[in-house]
């Protein structure tokens, strides 16, 4: 916010019934209005910031499920069997997460703007699979809630997505359920291309620091309708698990 001049806080001016103004030949204007106008000014150009960045930040999130390609490192996984699951724990971003025991682990090889990309997904061609993103954020988020309620940044993030507007038509994107639990925004919703198979997202949205500026993290599961009840069932699992430490 802008600075207010000395004399505004000082009694003598609350007493002094005569209000300093700043004159010109032109116009007369007092200086309680310039600090005024000033500081609405700044409110205006703080509330575009955080506007943009928000938009900036939904647009990674959205893309953050469908980056790749990826290297495979399964040295960063450590390995607990429960339930045919093992969790893999990166110690540098500090989360880790349980994920199906023979899936593989792999880096996104340019994260695109994002700090880390983490992708898990089994050895078989296919399309289900895990991903962690990693956005850093400015000093204006400090939790989810800085985004507004799941509710609508829910309904942002989807209907950013969905195209079946256009002419010809575009990708589909249809909100499921959407709920907040315990510092993240869990988001379910579904994508698809005209004449290609539906895609389900399951998404867990969360805020941590790493010491020194706070981080969104975007935990993306996805399959589609071809896939077996089974694999939409570890997907969940997994995205459920995700955790700091």
């Amino acid at each position: 916010m802008a600075a207010i001049s000395p004399w505004l806080s000082t009694p003598q001016s609350f007493s002094n019934p005569r209000v300093p103004t700043r004159c010109s030949s032109r116009r007369c204007t007092s200086l309680p209005a310039l600090v005024s106008a000033q500081e609405h000014h700044h409110q205006i150009l703080s509330r575009d910031q955080v506007v943009m960045k928000r938009r900036e930040v939904m647009l990674q999130i959205a893309s953050s499920g469908f980056i790749l390609p990826f290297i495979v490192s399964p040295a960063f996984a450590e390995t607990n069997a429960s339930e045919a699951f093992r969790v893999y724990t990166d110690e540098a971003n500090k989360f880790e997460i349980s994920i199906p025991q023979d899936w593989q682990v792999g880096q996104a090889a340019e994260p695109n703007g994002f700090k880390s990309i983490t992708a898990f997904y089994p050895e078989e061609t296919s399309s289900y699979n895990v991903s962690v993103a990693i956005t850093g954020l400015g000093p204006d988020f400090t939790r989810m809630e800085s985004f507004g309620k799941v509710e609508a940044f829910a309904e942002t993030l989807v209907s950013g997505l969905d195209r079946s507007w256009q002419k010809p038509a575009g990708v589909t994107a249809k909100l499921v359920d959407s709920r907040s639990s315990k510092g993240f925004y869990y988001i379910e919703y579904t994508l698809q291309n005209p004449g290609e198979t539906r895609k389900h997202l399951y998404s867990a949205i969360g805020m941590a620091t790493n010491g020194w500026y706070n981080r969104l993290y975007t935990v993306t599961g996805q399959f589609t309708d071809d896939e077996s009840a089974d694999q939409s069932s570890k997907i969940q699992k997994a995205i459920k698990s995700f955790k700091f430490i």
